[in-house]
């Protein structure tokens, strides 16, 4: 019986990922707050939390919690001093440099590592700029994909539901078709008791056939061989006569043919003396054939006695077994029809019994209302999700400012620095660069606190989430929190299973639903669902029995053969042995005449030209006569005599058989009439239980099905497992993922303008354009530094009162001295620096030039002209 397979639904596909992804980032978060937070809150602490505001907190609980948070509240420490001191220092150092300190001042040292300095802190800035930039590009990656996934949350929300609404829709459905199939049993049994006749009626003929086919068949073939042997019989009686009465018309003929023949011989003399007549004539006596009148008498008497009828009607009465079953038992055929109806109705009351229809509907329940909160939300979260890109955009754009001021500072500086050019006269590109350098630093000052703001916010939101959910999720201590009633405010899962005892525990539930359990096994309903007491049948199936036990088939008593049948058989097969045939036989095989006709009739038509004219014509016709006869008698003999003999072989082998098939044909209808006598009942009532048990089969073998079906196929729960892993995949791979990557790359970016803020200062003095000039002199002399002053200043009259140059320049690598020493106050040595002179110039007009925006008036000397190399400096 072929129940069928139970069909499960095809879902849509999963949630949509959003469309950028950036998986090495997630995991140094992921690592990081691993590191911030490496333990679990316990789900005691939890619970206390969760009692209500008037219940008194431990105080060991809140030690704990603030254990559990330590690494966040160190943190947000950091980033709180982060927020108020970086603004305080950025406005003591705007302070510091409008007062000519913290690098305000414009003046620069030169010294033989100035160069080696600026490459450092170029490279350095460099590196600070790309890891700016890559963070913000991955803070604007990751401010995209959250975005990304909060508009697709509702869609790929909505697609879930939809999928454990197929799903929770198919579960009626399977179980409706559970319960529908037992109308294939039902179906089958109703149709076996329509049929009741041809099945058991047939069945029990089966059985009653199996002992009377032997003894039926052979009584059938000795009647077939009692037959043939009458007929045999009455063929040689037949031929007999006939062979009697062709002789008796022949015999005259071929006297008058030989006395003819023998008068023409006697006239033609001695040349036909070597021919004689006497071989026209019959070589055989057929009156002397046996006579089978004996044995046809007994074997009409066997075949006339009415055997051959009994017979048939034994197969009538058998043919006739099953009308008898149907009309004997249709009052258990009505009653069994009865009990199938209550049998249907007791199995289609399973459906409001079962308790999966029952959790279906909770869960329903559930998902229908989370949808409708959800749809109500999606508007203004959506609206909201747009200005938090726009604001998170918009911070991303101030560090990518940051970064581009540095980017021009690093482009534009080299391109405008010369190395020959003195640093109060460098070029405005470079001085421009070194401008961006500065305005870097002040939008670093202006915007970090803002921007560690935001990090320290969506740090603790974020990263406290992603802890307390995610975390909790993959290391399965979140079921625990599910599994304890109370803890998540109007949510008992208890209640929403339909589960009276309170033991479902979620974990397993979710195990054996990632493994796609059926929901039975999953919910343990066989701990609280008698399903063998609801799929319980057997008061139905016991009455049917009963029902069944009352009937009594009684068929028309089956005789093969009364004892007179059997004596007259036996009888008959001793008495109808044939007679000796055995000389008739030889002589059968011998030619019908003593000569043969053609053989004389061609000797006579050799003596034709032998024998004188009178006789001529007379052995002619005697010899065309001989021919003539010789044709009718072949025409009439030979196929009368071949069919004595056969008949005569074939009477001989069957009476020699005749007695043995007798002997064991009467055996077996002996045999026959005591198996009918003993076991006729016993095939009726074998048969009948037989009958019984096949029907109850189908549906033992139903219930079976049933149970197997509702314990492991019915609602099998990997769409459970697969919805709550969608939701953890939205909620943490999709949203709190791309919350704590835009945090991590937003801090990234905050902490790394610190050492831009740095190096970009320093870096700026290399290529801004200074006040102040600053001279390298080759050897241990010390430097100095003009301070600014009034034309009355120590410095301004040292130059006044400098005396004449008092040595020469050392020579310089292209024959002209790079410095002058103009004179010396307290021990303090003037210099002049000319940098690398191409061309002679005035010192004067140089001092002059570099004096006056300090105060000092024009220098007394006269034109000082640089040495050439090996020679002291003189006029033109």
């Amino acid at each position: 019986m072929e129940l069928g397979n139970i069909s499960q639904p095809l879902y849509g596909p999963g949630p949509e990922a959003p469309g950028s992804s950036t998986p090495g980032l997630v995991s140094m978060v992921h690592g990081f707050l691993r590191l911030v937070q490496p333990h679990g809150l316990s789900i005691e602490l939890i619970a206390d939390l969760a009692q209500p505001q008037s219940k008194k907190v431990p105080e060991e609980h809140v030690q704990e919690l603030l254990r559990y948070e330590l690494g966040f509240l160190v943190c947000a420490a950091i980033g709180l001093l982060f927020i108020v001191l970086v603004p305080l220092v950025g406005c003591c150092f705007c302070c510091c440099r409008c007062c000519g300190r913290c690098g305000g001042r414009m003046y620069q040292k030169q010294g033989r590592r100035t160069g080696c300095r600026r490459r450092a802190l170029y490279g350095s800035v460099l590196l600070v700029s790309a890891l700016l930039l890559a963070g913000d590009v991955c803070a604007f990656i990751s401010n995209t994909r959250l975005s990304q996934a909060v508009s697709g949350t509702f869609p790929n929300f909505n697609a879930t539901v939809d999928n454990l609404g197929t799903y929770l829709t198919s579960i009626p459905q399977q179980v409706n078709f559970v319960i529908d199939r037992s109308d294939v049993p039902l179906g089958r049994t109703n149709t076996s008791l329509q049929n009741i006749g041809p099945i058991l009626g047939g069945r029990i003929v089966s059985g009653i056939r199996s002992g009377v086919d032997g003894a039926l068949g052979s009584l059938q073939s000795l009647l077939g061989a009692t037959e043939t042997l009458a007929a045999a019989f009455g063929t040689i009686n037949g031929t007999r006569g006939r062979l009697e009465e062709l002789q008796g018309n022949y015999s005259q003929r071929l006297g008058d043919l030989r006395e003819r023949l023998g008068q023409t011989l006697q006239r033609c003399g001695q040349p036909c003396g070597s021919v004689s007549p006497d071989g026209v004539a019959f070589a055989t006596n057929y009156s002397t054939i046996p006579s089978v009148e004996q044995q046809l008498e007994v074997l009409g008497e066997v075949l006339g006695s009415g055997l051959a009828g009994d017979l048939e009607k034994v197969n009538s009465t058998l043919e006739k077994t099953p009308d008898e079953v149907q009309k004997q038992s249709r009052d258990v055929v009505t009653k069994t029809q009865d009990k199938l109806g209550l049998i249907r109705e007791e199995i289609r009351s399973l459906r409001q019994q079962l308790p999966l229809l029952e959790v279906e509907e909770n869960i329903g329940n559930a998902m229908s209302n989370a949808t409708s909160v959800l749809a109500d939300y999606q508007k203004p979260v959506t609206d909201l999700d747009r200005l938090r890109w726009s604001v998170c955009a918009l911070l991303c754009c101030l560090v990518l400012l940051v970064v581009l001021c540095n980017v021009l500072g690093l482009l534009l500086g080299p391109l405008g620095l010369k190395e020959s050019a003195l640093p109060t006269q460098r070029s405005c590109l470079s001085n421009t660069g070194g401008d961006f350098f500065i305005a870097g630093v002040g939008f670093s000052f202006i915007f970090s606190w803002p921007l560690m703001l935001v990090v320290l916010l969506t740090f603790l939101l974020g990263g406290n989430s992603y802890m307390f959910v995610c975390e909790s999720w993959r290391s399965q201590q979140l079921f625990q929190l599910v599994d304890t009633p109370g803890l998540i405010p109007g949510f008992n899962l208890s209640e929403v299973l339909g589960d009276k005892s309170g033991t479902v525990n979620f974990s397993q539930i979710y195990r054996q639903c990632q493994q796609d359990a059926a929901l039975w096994q999953a919910l343990r309903l066989d701990q609280r669902v008698p399903l063998d007491e609801l799929l319980n049948i057997s008061q139905y199936t016991e009455e049917i029995s009963a029902a069944f036990e009352e009937v009594n088939i009684t068929l028309s008593p089956i005789s093969l053969l009364n004892e007179s049948q059997g004596d007259l058989l036996l009888n008959a097969s001793r008495a109808a042995q044939p007679p000796n045939f055995t000389r008739i036989l030889e002589q059968l095989d011998q030619n019908v005449t003593l000569v043969s006709l053609q053989d004389l009739a061609a000797e006579l038509e050799q003596l034709v030209d032998k024998a004188g004219t009178d006789v001529r014509g007379d052995l002619q016709a005697d010899a065309a006569n001989l021919r003539e006869l010789d044709r009718e008698m072949q025409a009439s003999f030979p196929g009368l005599l071949q069919s004595l003999k056969e008949n005569i072989y074939l009477a001989q082998s069957r009476a020699a058989q005749l007695e043995a098939q007798t002997r064991t044909a009467l055996d077996q209808a002996n045999e026959t009439r005591d198996f009918l006598g003993r076991e006729m009942v016993n095939i009726i009532k074998n048969e009948t239980w037989a009958f019984l048990e096949e029907m109850l089969d189908f549906f033992n073998t139903y219930i079976a099905w049933a149970k197997s079906s509702l314990r492991r196929d019915v609602a099998r729960c990997k769409p459970i497992a697969q919805t709550l892993d969608n939701v953890e995949a939205i909620a943490c791979d999709y949203l709190l993922d791309s919350l704590n990557a835009f945090w991590f790359s937003l801090g990234w970016c905050t902490v790394f303008l610190l050492p831009s803020i740095i190096l970009a200062v320093r870096l700026a003095k290399f290529y801004r354009r200074m006040h102040i000039a600053d001279v390298y002199r080759w050897g241990a002399a010390p430097r100095r530094r003009w301070a600014r002053g009034s034309p009355s200043g120590p410095f301004c009259a040292a130059l006044a009162a400098a005396p004449s140059p008092s040595r020469a320049p050392p020579p310089a690598s292209n024959g002209f001295a790079p410095w002058f020493v103009l004179g010396t106050h307290n021990g303090s040595a003037a210099r002049c620096v000319l940098g690398v002179v191409t061309t002679r110039v005035h010192c004067s007009l140089v001092l002059t030039g570099l004096l006056a925006p300090w105060g000092c008036p024009q220098a007394p000397w006269g034109p000082v002209f640089p040495a050439k190399s090996g020679g002291a400096g003189g006029a033109p």
